[in-house]
């Protein structure tokens, strides 16, 4: 599987940064695009409920809709994030468009009150998983803070994922790129998948998008500047992991009554 990470500098303009999501689909020929998280916009003072709030749209908007459009005209599928009003509330969501199918739909669950943030006076929290079948590929939907939280992704192992998928906005800050590099090589090897986490770049975030292998290798590591570059996966990195290091196969599953839906 070929996939293009596009880390992008997001603007406050919401109909500009879709022409330019279009743009990098129409650009890049790949099997997969991933994008960063609050891809809708960043306002002059960040990410705000005021802000948020007033770009959001439900699944049926223009913006989702778009990004849908284009995966099928191009053939392709795409991970990317939106504000998604569902009622009174907004949930800071990932979506898996498969040849202009939503395959998936994921409301983090995890949000970032940390460093001085409160992103629950935001967002809604989600409340399950969302896993999807693309091509040799099960794909594991997370954001950005999600990271943290190892129990996620081993409950999206178990239920068959073999590629995480994480758009981020990794605020900068003492540390963050180290933090960043530990966790996402430990989400990828503890669980013998790939791991793909897009961030963005700009004033706020830090960059450095990644992709890591079943075995803990670092394919890539991007920058701090807006880039887009092509990977290519290979299922049998997966299988030989597996086979070497068989973590999920030796779980004391029994001992964990309860945990990850065992």
């Amino acid at each position: 599987m070929r996939v293009a990470l596009h880390q992008l500098t997001v603007r406050g303009d919401k109909l500009e940064n879709l022409r330019r999501v279009l743009a990098e689909i129409d650009r890049v020929d790949a099997d997969l695009h991933v994008f960063p998280e609050y891809l809708m916009g960043v306002g002059e003072r960040g990410v705000t409920r005021e802000f948020v709030h007033g770009n959001s749209e439900p699944l049926s908007g223009d913006f989702v809709g778009s990004v849908v459009d284009k995966s099928r005209e191009r053939g392709t599928a795409v991970v990317f994030s939106a504000f998604l009003r569902e009622g009174e509330g907004v949930y800071n969501a990932a979506i898996l468009a498969n040849r202009g199918r939503v395959e998936a739909v994921y409301r983090k669950i995890h949000l970032f009150d940390a460093f001085g943030y409160r992103e629950s006076n935001i967002f809604k929290p989600g409340e399950s998983l969302a896993v999807a079948r693309l091509g040799e590929f099960t794909v594991g939907l997370a954001v950005c803070f999600d990271l943290r939280f190892p129990e996620l992704f081993r409950a999206m192992a178990l239920r068959g994922a073999d590629l995480f998928t994480v758009p981020s906005a990794w605020y900068k800050g003492p540390y963050k790129v180290e933090q960043w590099r530990a966790l996402t090589a430990a989400r990828a090897h503890e669980n013998t998948a790939y791991l793909v986490a897009v961030d963005q770049a700009g004033q706020f975030f830090a960059g450095h998008s990644t992709v890591v292998t079943p075995i803990g290798h670092r394919l890539v590591e991007l920058g701090e500047a807006d880039r887009t570059i092509q990977v290519d996966l290979d299922y049998g990195e997966v299988e030989e992991a597996r086979r070497a290091v068989p973590v999920l196969e030796l779980l004391k599953k029994e001992l964990y009554a309860g945990w990850y839906g065992a």
